[in-house]
């Protein structure tokens, strides 16, 4: 794997002089972010050796390199999940080149679903934890010890001192913020009434198929990390109306103002 990497850094670096202090992956819908990202480079997915591409509607497969909030970063325009065919060494694989390009700080923004029955669409949640229930792990297999250890603690995923930044940002901006667990299920179809009284009998707050692949390589990278969802459609089993691909599409634009100063408020202070 380390030779893939270092074939992905050289062709990215032969087109950018920026290093990186902080990568920040956009999920779906939240393509919008990088319009305040003073763009130096950007390179399509498809240009980078070793990188997948992105075949989910709003995820548009581009690298960016500039600066956010004055500081140096590297977004991902998109993201790639195991229900596309993926496995998920090749859905974290970006996270592995972030980390090698210089990026010490990872955040992850994702659309998700809202099982919590006080939380609204278009709301905002930091997340404090996850659970992993894809069935797989990108850990699995021989461990490359340059990488990350064979078994990476997982007991503080979200770093206390982002978090605690974010949460001073989002109140000085009076930007509404939640604070939950995020769960990670495989897709593509949404969840059955009886799946999400299941997951929210778990301890979860929100549900979505993305985010905890990548955070897991971050981790076994040893970067610090930060997740935000979105939630875009309320998932109560005894009120469940039928999924509007669309209108989740549109929450999630809707509440991107709110994740874009809230993201940029951050990286401005890390």
């Amino acid at each position: 794997m380390r030779e893939r990497i270092a074939e992905s850094v050289a062709a990215i670096q032969g087109r950018s002089t920026l290093r990186p202090e902080a990568a920040i992956i956009l999920g779906t819908g939240l393509g919008g972010l990088a319009e305040r990202i003073e763009v130096e480079t950007e390179i399509p997915y498809e240009e980078i050796p070793h990188f997948p591409l992105s075949t989910v509607e709003s995820h548009t497969g581009r690298l960016l390199l500039g600066r956010l909030g004055g500081r140096p970063v590297v977004a991902m325009q998109g993201r790639f999940h195991l229900y596309e065919g993926y496995s998920l060494q090749e859905v974290t694989f970006p996270v592995r080149v972030l980390r090698a390009l210089g990026a010490g700080t990872l955040i992850v923004s994702n659309a998700c679903g809202g099982m919590n029955p006080f939380w609204q669409p278009g709301d905002l949640v930091l997340i404090a934890d996850h659970i992993n229930l894809l069935g797989d792990n990108p850990l699995i297999g021989p461990n490359d010890d340059e990488l990350g250890p064979r078994f990476p603690d997982m007991s503080a995923v979200y770093d206390a001192g982002l978090r605690e930044l974010a949460r001073e940002v989002a109140a000085e901006r009076r930007i509404p913020l939640r604070s939950g667990v995020y769960v990670a299920v495989a897709g593509p179809n949404l969840e059955t009434r009886a799946e999400y009284r299941m997951l929210r009998a778990m301890g979860a707050d929100v549900v979505g198929m993305s985010t905890v692949p990548e955070v897991i390589v971050a981790i076994h990278g040893g970067m610090r990390v930060m997740g935000i969802s979105i939630i875009t459609d309320a998932c109560l089993p005894d009120a469940l109306e039928e999924a509007d691909i669309a209108r989740i599409i549109a929450t999630a634009r809707g509440a991107e103002p709110s994740l874009t100063a809230l993201v940029e408020g951050v990286v401005g202070r890390m």
